[in-house]
């Protein structure tokens, strides 16, 4: 089972990521973890994605998809995975598709998790975030015991710079423009499969085994 999970920020798609790898045995894979392993092992696409990031780059599309190409041929992935946070524009889909065409495989499901920009806004400006511990809350959905003071260490909580309202809807935009294409772009591949991302998580995550299946 290969699956693709699709949302805007703060959809709670690398959540629910995290919920089917751990239901079907599969490994969760993230770009962001699998950078993080190459450059730590000091493999050459490592050290390619790290002379990019250093200049504060961004990873060519072309580079991304061997790591990711590199990842999901390992022995873990021979039952499927869940990619998380790509592909997140049409160039690195295609050039996915193509890789796994060479290898035999496609993709098996491409799963939105679907939330209004103004659900999105709402949920992460009620985020807070503790500056002694780094201990995370949420004003209506998991609120410290004592208002802007953690639970945990007993410092102040914030409101983090990319939980702003006007941080989050640029965020929201610039996904829309690059990443909302690739919902058409798997629809024609009849591969998608939307859920309602503003019920509460386990019904999210029901939504998803209705898909996939027991």
């Amino acid at each position: 089972m290969k699956v693709i999970m699709l949302g805007a920020p703060g959809a709670g798609k690398g959540t629910q990521a995290k919920k089917i790898a751990s239901k079907y045995q599969i490994p969760h894979i993230s770009t962001g973890d699998i950078f993080r392993a190459n450059i730590k092992e000091g493999t050459e696409l490592g050290k390619k994605a790290k002379e990019y990031m250093d200049q504060g780059l961004l990873v060519p599309d072309e580079l991304v998809v061997d790591l990711v190409v590199d990842r999901v041929k390992q022995d873990d992935c021979k039952n499927g995975y869940v990619l998380d946070g790509f592909p997140r524009t049409i160039p690195q889909a295609e050039a996915l598709d193509k890789a796994l065409a060479a290898l035999g495989e496609k993709m098996d499901y491409a799963i939105n998790v679907d939330v209004p920009d103004e659900n999105i806004v709402k949920r992460m400006g009620g985020r807070r975030a503790c500056v002694g511990c780094g201990a995370t809350y949420h004003i209506a959905y998991a609120a410290p015991k004592q208002e802007d003071i953690c639970d945990v260490c007993g410092k102040e909580l914030i409101l983090r710079d990319d939980d702003k309202p006007e941080t989050v809807q640029k965020r929201l935009d610039v996904y829309h423009e690059q990443t909302q294409p690739l919902i058409d772009y798997y629809h024609h591949a009849g591969i998608l499969r939307e859920v309602d991302g503003t019920v509460d998580i386990d019904d999210v995550f029901a939504s998803i085994i209705k898909i996939l299946g027991e």
